[in-house]
């Protein structure tokens, strides 16, 4: 049985009710069982509970938070007894998008009230797929008509919009739907990267590498479109040539683990299967070490920025340069990097600059 959690966010008026139409339907194609978990925020606030009927902000996303982690632990629960092969658990925003709507301080009183690390909450979630408002390149279109709960002006929809992307960068998978096309296309390219995430028809991962000049890390950390986590990754022994890695990946002490198999298709593309480890799988598949490779520790740097979502990892042993990441659903899609990033040469089909190579213990 597998059951997959994901995402559906983005800025005001930016499609998500035409996405979840759309995504029952090409789903249910590919033999999956999909389940929505409503979107809670315009529950409480159809229901009379608001940040303006509450005692206070804190008060109202204390009950929001509460009620998002409840709702989405009784549909994971439910699928487990349906007796299916694949579940797709769809939500309508996920707890996160609530950070968008707090100060720093209240957002850690939140935090602190269901005893959890942002970390572990952002991680929570599979994937996370954000459709940029309309009235971020289609202002025509942007509305408030559709929900009674929506009262951003332009403006301010736009934003929000930058909070929301800010409050989920740094997750490892994160893509930014934007509206570079027709509404149509839009709706396309997100049942695209979905598919492309669950490994419909495989799971494909197109992937750009660039050499970089050493960042200016406390301009980064600066950002609040960038996030910092702390990667320690190690090989496996493979029997059949795929390269196979664990990974702890987190920061602050709040660490989630992972098991990824990747196998090489072209210079540019590799067939990825990645899953969720617990700490104690973690721990025990360490003992299957590669021990002709050294660990990876680096830290990298999530940067949401020109719709693209990019990872900057600073490892200890440069400091004058650094490795630039983008993972792509379309290999011609056109990358263009900030000019605080100065690219050095690419390097996507050098073998020298891969992981698997720096490890290697020479």
């Amino acid at each position: 049985m597998e059951i997959v959690k994901i995402v559906i966010t983005g800025g005001p008026c930016g499609g998500k009710s035409t996405a979840m139409s759309r995504i029952m339907k090409e789903f249910d194609k590919l033999g999956y069982t999909v389940l929505f978990v409503p979107e809670t925020a315009s529950e409480l606030i159809g229901g009379g509970v608001a940040p303006w009927t509450c005692g206070s902000n804190v008060d109202f996303q204390k009950c929001l938070f509460a009620l998002q982690l409840e709702k989405e632990r009784v549909f994971q629960r439910a699928a487990s007894t349906m007796g299916k092969d694949k579940y797709l658990i769809v939500c309508d925003r996920g707890a996160l998008d609530n950070k968008a709507y707090m100060s720093k301080e209240e957002f850690t009183e939140v935090l602190d009230s269901i005893g959890m690390k942002e970390v572990e909450l952002r991680d929570n979630y599979d994937a996370v797929f954000h459709l940029v408002t309309a009235a971020k390149g289609a202002e025509k279109f942007y509305t408030l008509s559709n929900n009674s709960a929506r009262t951003e002006t332009p403006e301010q929809a736009r934003e929000i919009d930058e909070k929301l992307i800010a409050s989920w960068t740094g997750h490892p998978h994160l893509r930014v739907i934007d509206n570079s096309t027709d509404f149509e296309g839009k709706m396309q390219r997100l049942m695209s990267e979905i598919a492309s995430f669950l490994g419909e028809p495989e799971p494909l991962e197109i992937e750009r590498k660039f050499l970089i000049e050493y960042p200016d890390t406390v301009k980064l950390e600066a950002l609040p479109n960038c996030s910092r986590v702390e990667i320690i990754q190690t090989y496996l022994k493979s029997d059949n040539g795929d390269e196979v890695r664990v990974r702890q990946r987190g920061t602050e002490g709040s660490f989630v683990y992972y098991l990824t198999r990747k196998k090489k298709i072209s210079d540019m593309k590799r067939v990825e299967i990645e899953r969720r480890l617990t700490q104690e799988e973690y721990l025990a598949l360490l003992m299957d070490a590669d021990t002709s490779r050294r660990q990876i520790r680096k830290t990298r740097y999530c940067l949401s920025e020109n719709n693209l979502y990019y990872e900057i990892d600073v490892y200890p042993f440069w400091d004058d340069k650094a490795i630039a990441e983008i993972e792509l659903s379309d290999e011609n899609t056109e990358i263009v990097f900030p000019d605080f990033i100065k690219v050095i040469k690419e390097v996507t089909e050098d073998e020298n600059y891969k992981n698997a190579a720096l490890a290697l213990i020479k």
